[in-house]
């Protein structure tokens, strides 16, 4: 009965020991998942951040062409055309606030074109900023000598009436 007794109480210390082992191994196995899991999470926002990187740098070389102001009174027509051309692809897709930085671009390369102040008085006008609009239809509708055609210094003074401002 004593050896019985003996072997009870050893078997029972050790299921104690193991029972109190249970929590221990699986808080290990829990703590490990929560690892991998982690683990998993940092590298899918490592791939975000790549993928983020590879934009910004699209969006960099997008917009490669200089917009340094041109030498006083002068114009740099291959940028306006380049900043036109972008800002007429952003008005089709229906992006105003993008088209606007390109147009406003191009109105940098070149301020005395009567071509380049209505596309941006356009845009702003699309907007709602009637008083941004106006004053660039001005400067369109005021435009002389090369950098103003006859149609487009038309079309500001009509927008002009249009809006009622005078010219």
């Amino acid at each position: 009965m004593l050896t019985r007794l003996i072997a009870a109480r050893r078997i029972a210390k050790f299921v104690a020991k193991l029972v109190a082992t249970i929590p221990i191994v699986t808080l290990a196995g829990c703590l490990q998942g929560a690892i991998d899991a982690n683990k998993r999470q940092l590298d899918e926002q490592q791939t975000q951040l790549d993928l983020l990187k590879q934009q910004v740098a699209a969006l960099q070389t997008s917009h490669a062409y200089s917009t340094a102001q041109p030498p006083a009174g002068g114009c740099d027509k291959d940028v306006m055309a380049a900043a036109t051309h972008k800002g007429g692809e952003r008005m089709a897709a229906g992006d105003t606030v993008k088209a606007l930085g390109f147009y406003q671009d191009a109105v940098t390369a070149c301020p005395t074109s009567a071509a380049a102040q209505l596309n941006l008085a356009n845009t702003y006008e699309a907007m709602g900023d009637r008083t941004e609009a106006v004053q660039h239809y001005r400067s369109a509708a005021a435009a002389t000598g090369a950098e103003a055609d006859a149609a487009t210094v038309s079309k500001a003074r009509e927008a002009l009436n249009r809006l009622g401002a005078s010219s």
